[in-house]
């Protein structure tokens, strides 16, 4: 999670940073992602806005974390990998990780639960038998990360 959480730091979003980390079965990273433009599409021309017409806002250009994790992953086999994600995934990144074979999702906040995305979303997993999804339960309260070496400390 803490990759997830590390990644999101690369979105440009300045309302939402998510990211996401796939690791297979033996707890190898195979991909990585956060939201943000397509490649080329550049972070200044587009829209960030939440409101306003359809195309005057972020919704219809984003790709979300998980689908760039899938895409951006060094296998074309995910199946029995686990993908962690700083949010519950929506409906459109939880037809992604249905396809590409993902046993597990792993989120650390379900905040959007009451959209009809995130209700999609469950209702498929929930069809789903192959996937499950748990919320992380840590006591971790963070994960702190210095640029300065130890021996400078």
């Amino acid at each position: 999670m803490a990759v997830a959480l590390l990644s999101a730091q690369r979105s440009k979003d300045p309302s939402t940073q998510v990211g996401a980390c796939v690791a297979n079965e033996h707890n190898k990273i195979v991909g990585v992602g956060y939201n943000g433009f397509p490649w080329g599409c550049s972070d200044d021309e587009l829209p960030w806005e939440r409101q306003g017409s359809f195309l005057e806002t972020k919704y219809p250009y984003v790709c979300h974390a998980e689908l760039n994790a899938v895409l951006n992953s060094i296998s074309r086999d995910l199946r029995n990998c686990r993908i962690y994600v700083g949010l519950f995934p929506c409906n459109e990144c939880t037809k992604v990780i249905i396809q590409a074979g993902i046993k597990e999702i792993i989120y650390l906040s379900d905040k959007y639960k009451d959209t009809d995305q995130v209700r999609a979303s469950k209702i498929m997993l929930d069809k789903s038998p192959n996937i499950t999804y748990r919320r992380l339960e840590t006591k971790l309260k963070g994960l702190a990360i210095s640029f300065i070496p130890p021996e400078l400390f």
